[in-house]
């Protein structure tokens, strides 16, 4: 796995070990960046971040912060190691080993909004989530702010946003929602 480009483009990621996360194709975000367009000065968050591929990517390609939440020990060790090999600024990012849904309570709580927010829970899970996400997410998001979320096409992630895009490759689902307000 690597940063397809930008910045860091080229340069190798690290996956956490074990099963428990899968990390988005290089073919498949070279996909969805191209359709996302330029990231200049965006704030992004990555939730359910595992390698934290998606919010890397974005910092290559000129996003000004992104935030990066996933309870799992494991991802938060592989997100820590991507992100000081690629000597990313510490102020460019912030890291947090906590649940989506806990990390979104606490962003709207302070107030925190972003622009591009990415959503690659657990395909397992997926289906599930988004009734619980969307009223949450609703709290972070900036005028205009897209939500990315990737799942199962077989059991998408169904978020209460309207769906301007969304693209299948192979067994993977990506929908590109806005935030009109």
């Amino acid at each position: 796995m690597r940063v397809v480009a930008g910045t860091y483009g080229g340069r190798r990621l690290a996956a956490p070990k074990g099963a428990a996360t899968r990390p988005t194709s290089d073919r498949v975000r070279e996909a969805l960046f191209s359709l996302l367009g330029a990231l200049d000065g965006a704030r992004v968050l990555d939730l359910y971040a595992g390698s934290g591929a998606l919010g890397i990517e974005a910092l290559s390609r000129g996003a000004r912060h992104a935030a990066f939440a996933d309870s799992a020990p494991a991802a938060a060790r592989a997100i820590e190691a991507n992100l000081a090999a690629l000597q990313v600024p510490r102020e460019a990012y912030e890291l947090r080993r906590q649940d989506a849904r806990a990390f979104l309570r606490n962003a709207r709580s302070v107030h925190r909004e972003y622009d591009l927010v990415f959503l690659d829970p657990p395909y397992r899970l997926a289906a599930g989530l988004g009734r619980e996400l969307s009223p949450l997410l609703a709290g972070v998001l900036a005028p205009g702010a897209r939500v990315v979320s990737e799942s199962d096409r077989r059991a998408p992630l169904a978020l209460e946003l309207p769906t301007i895009d969304e693209r299948r490759y192979g067994d993977t689902l990506i929908r590109i929602h806005e935030h009109a307000l």
